[in-house]
């Protein structure tokens, strides 16, 4: 029967994370830097309120959206801190996590055949939703630009079929993030063009240098703009499942149908937990980034002095160094890492062709466990 199956599935493959863990699975005495989530407990007065909402019987089906006062919270919370004003009642829909967001968007707006643009390397989840929705995806090679897709980049990439772009910043798995005046040359570009800008914003909370900037905040492109977040990394509850997206309703109604027959809604006790962590909890990132920040320095100052290039991070947890060493595929070089070296970083390609000869390496671990894994990085690498 498999001969039977949807072309559009069978041309997706797993994900080249997804493959590189299930061969390294097993290793003994191996040091891992691949997690890509915070290494943090989820904050105990979230905990609580997760076995309140069960002693409460908050165990039923919530509206298709989202309880109100969640989506009341987000409406506040992204007004102080981003500037953005998206109506709780018609323009806000909590999702199973951020990445249903995407799916859903991309299910909505997408007509087989249009192309969506987004930087190379990039998260791998993106370009299978773009296929299932009969999309077309092109990467933009961002390597000579430190890793950003700026508005000249995408101008050189929009054809008849551009249906939408996607800004994935802070990046995974780059770290990297658009300044307030690239977002607005972007803004510049696309307004009044028939293109959606799609936001994935999930890092917002986690920023070193400057505070994150999302570009719905420019009201020319507020129309056309769906912005992804959610409480995975902000608050380190990535099990609970929940972000969140917010449109204009105009398209927002639209987004809804699909959700609604997607999932229903999402899970009533981890939408009270976030609740909890967007009210009482709105600041709780704060902690987790300063331990972040004192990691991301320790690990660019191991990096450079191994002599390896690497473009500073902005945002989220990882940073994305090249290596230069001979192997055929980055691929290769992290099964190498793990046979020789007894280290797991992801590998590059994983991002698409343009990650090539780089790895992935996630500072969501203690310091102790940082120090180990460079050192043997560093081990590796003086003997190549």
């Amino acid at each position: 029967m498999e001969q039977y199956i949807n072309n559009n599935v069978k041309n997706i493959e797993i994900s080249g994370i997804r493959k590189f863990f299930n061969l390294v699975s097993g290793k003994e005495d191996v040091v891992s830097l691949t997690i890509g989530q915070p290494d943090f407990n989820t904050p105990e007065h979230i905990k609580e309120a997760t076995k309140q909402a069960i002693d409460d019987n908050q165990t039923t089906y919530t509206p298709n959206a989202g309880i109100l006062p969640l989506r009341q919270a987000i409406h506040d919370v992204t007004n102080e801190k981003y500037g953005l004003n998206y109506d709780s009642e018609d323009e806000i829909i909590v999702t199973v996590g951020a990445s249903q967001a995407i799916d859903v968007t991309l299910r909505t707006i997408i007509k087989p055949g249009e192309e969506v643009l987004l930087p190379g390397p990039v998260y791998p989840g993106y370009e299978p939703l773009i296929k299932l929705a009969g999309g077309v995806p092109v990467h933009i090679d961002t390597r000579d630009n430190d890793f950003k897709m700026t508005a000249q980049l995408i101008k050189e990439h929009i054809t008849d079929k551009t249906k939408c772009v996607i800004l994935p910043y802070p990046s995974n798995p780059t770290g990297v993030t658009l300044t307030e005046d690239e977002l607005e040359e972007i803004a510049q570009l696309l307004k009044d063009q028939p293109i959606f800008i799609l936001a994935d914003e999930i890092y917002s909370e986690l920023t070193y240098n400057e505070p994150h900037v999302s570009i719905a905040s420019f009201e020319e492109v507020r129309e056309q703009t769906i912005v992804i977040q959610g409480v995975s990394k902000s608050h380190s509850m990535t099990g609970f499942r929940i972000g969140y997206l917010l449109a204009d309703r105009s398209i927002r109604k639209h987004i809804l149908k699909v959700h609604q027959y997607n999932v229903s809604c999402p899970t009533s006790i981890s939408q009270y937990a976030a609740l909890q962590a967007l009210t009482v909890g709105k600041n709780d990132s704060e902690i987790m980034c300063q331990s972040y920040a004192e990691r991301r320095a320790y690990v660019l100052k191991r990096l450079k002095q191994m002599g390896l290039d690497v473009v500073e991070p902005d945002g989220a947890f990882y940073v994305f160094p090249k290596l230069k060493v001979s192997d055929h595929t980055s691929f290769d070089l992290g099964l190498r890492l793990v046979d020789e070296a007894g280290l797991a970083l992801v590998p590059g390609d994983a991002f698409s062709e343009y990650g090539q000869g780089y790895m992935r390496l996630s500072y969501a671990y203690n310091m102790e466990v940082l120090e180990e894994g460079l050192n043997r990085l560093e081990d590796f690498l003086s003997k190549q």
